[in-house]
């Protein structure tokens, strides 16, 4: 088999843990495998480098950035790689230049475009352990470029694609995926397997395991993606295609997503064109519109209400004082979204449902809804925003 592993930062935190990468990449290798490892910067590190450039300018040129930060993962190949061949393994460090990875021009936010398979294939037919710096690429022009924040796991997924391996790992200090943070609900339990749909939802709902951009890619290439823990031998969670999982759930996951919040417009002009310039003025501003919910007009009026990140609020407040109009604007942080994800919605009834009745039978007014084939999302006051993940774990008895 080929294997691709990635470990994130804290995996290889500190030279011990480096250490114990290593006797975990060695016994993949022997039992038989190829092996290409992709690694993150040490934990830590990047946030120093920032600290460095930000001490010489508030604004550096995102060029240098990307020279600069691309240097942790390079110092985090060339260790993993000497201390695998201390274990008597031969292992070879690369770049993401030396790997073959091309990308764009966009310097800190670049996009792979391909990757040139031929360095990495030789090295392996060689007998090497390949060890990869991830979270970085080169452009056409020979810039050294980083692709942004989940960049390593984006590496090791699109690494895995073009050398067709048979499993991308993706290691972490969670052991898999669960049907909701274990830190809200005790009871929430490790899934098995979880279809690519299920899973993107899941992360762009708040669930931090996995980046959307490396489970977009895993779909995309058709890459069998594990997410499992570097600290303990759990069997990890396995994203793959919908078709590759025998029984589906109704419900696989509750999750809860504290970053949002509600914007309502009131008394806006009912006519053709005004929600355009206000979805407009919006998108200028690359303010990120999730759900959005408009009331029946009266006397030639009507209240218009969305939800965006809080970290976006400011940036809603200006697009929102440039509009020629006479509504009102309110804000209220003080808001959760609540979701219920699950391929199984797509066959069976009155999903939605038992999501309404638990969150009344708790007393809990549900705000804005908002639905897609296999999720369900509702806005909820903020204070509720715990208890609604419990009383929807258990009514979709999720821990059995």
């Amino acid at each position: 088999m080929l294997i691709v592993q990635k470990y994130g930062g804290t995996s290889v935190g500190t030279l011990e843990r480096l250490e114990a990468v290593a006797e975990r990449v060695s016994r993949t290798r022997k039992e038989g495998n190829d092996v290409v490892v992709v690694v993150s910067a040490m934990s830590g590190e990047t946030n120093k480098l920032v600290s460095y450039a930000e001490h010489f300018s508030k604004a550096p040129k995102q060029r240098e950035m990307d020279m600069l930060l691309s240097s942790g993962e390079r110092v985090t190949s060339a260790l993993l790689s000497i201390a695998l061949s201390e274990l008597g393994y031969p292992a070879v460090a690369m770049s993401g230049r030396q790997a073959g990875i091309q990308t764009d021009k966009s310097h800190t936010k670049a996009r792979i475009e391909f990757i040139d398979r031929k360095c990495i294939e030789k090295k392996l037919k060689e007998g090497n352990i390949v060890v990869v710096a991830g979270f970085q690429g080169i452009t056409e022009l020979g810039e050294v470029s980083t692709l942004g924040r989940g960049g390593s796991d984006l590496s090791a997924v699109a690494i895995a694609g073009a050398l067709e391996a048979d499993l991308c790992e993706i290691y972490t200090d969670v052991d898999g995926v669960y049907t909701t943070d274990p830190r809200i609900e005790p009871k929430a339990k490790k899934l098995e397997k979880i279809s690519y749909d299920e899973m993107l939802e899941l992360a762009s709902l708040g669930a931090k395991v996995l980046q959307t951009r490396s489970v977009e890619m895993a779909k995309k290439l058709n890459v069998n993606l594990v997410t499992r823990s570097s600290f303990n031998d759990n069997e990890g969670t396995l994203i793959t295609k919908e078709e590759n999982i025998m029984e589906q759930p109704v419900v696989s996951g509750v999750a809860l997503d504290r970053n949002q919040a509600r914007v309502t417009l009131r008394g806006v002009t009912d006519k053709p064109g005004i929600a355009a310039e206000i979805f407009r003025k919006l998108s200028e501003a690359n303010v990120n519109v999730d759900m959005i919910i408009q009331n029946v007009g009266h006397d030639g009026t009507t209240n218009l209400g969305f939800t965006v990140p809080q970290n976006e609020v400011e940036m809603t407040k200006v697009a929102m004082s440039e509009l020629n109009a006479s509504q009102s604007v309110e804000y209220d942080a003080d808001i959760v979204k609540v979701s219920i994800v699950g391929v199984g919605m797509k066959s069976h009834s009155g999903v939605a449902c038992t999501a309404f009745d638990t969150l009344a039978k708790e007393g809990i007014n549900i705000e804005m809804i908002s639905t897609s084939e296999i999720k369900i999302s509702m806005v909820i006051a903020s204070k509720y925003g715990e208890l609604a993940v419990r009383a929807l774990h258990n009514a979709y008895e999720l821990d059995k």
